[in-house]
């Protein structure tokens, strides 16, 4: 059964490929997929590689979690569910408190 892992510390350079050939040296890799921000476009950091077996995804945690890529130190673990998140707020709607106010720090002469 297929073991997916965390990997961060990703380059904004690494490709899926660069990612994907990299992991490949521990086993084999089913997928390797690097988390893209929807605003820039730009790599967010992030991504998976997902393993063909718990050996290897053990080994490639073992070969990885710390060691350099393109320049970036990764760390790399074993990747958790995603957790449940409440829903977006929607800004567009007329009602209800819109938040606003920038909260009630102190001010003194250290400012």
């Amino acid at each position: 059964m297929a073991k997916k892992l965390y990997v961060g510390g990703l380059s904004y350079n690494t490709t899926e490929d660069t990612l994907k050939d990299a992991f490949a040296q521990s086993g084999t890799v089913e997928t390797a997929t690097i988390i893209i921000d929807r605003m820039s476009g730009r790599s967010k950091g992030f991504g998976f590689v997902e393993m063909a077996n718990d050996e290897e995804a053990q080994a490639a945690i073992e070969m990885w979690n710390g060691k350099e890529l393109d320049g970036r130190t990764l760390t790399v673990n074993e990747a958790r569910p995603m957790e449940a998140r409440p829903p977006r707020r929607d800004f567009n709607d007329r009602g209800g408190n819109r938040g606003g106010g920038f909260g009630g720090g102190r001010r003194d002469s250290n400012w």
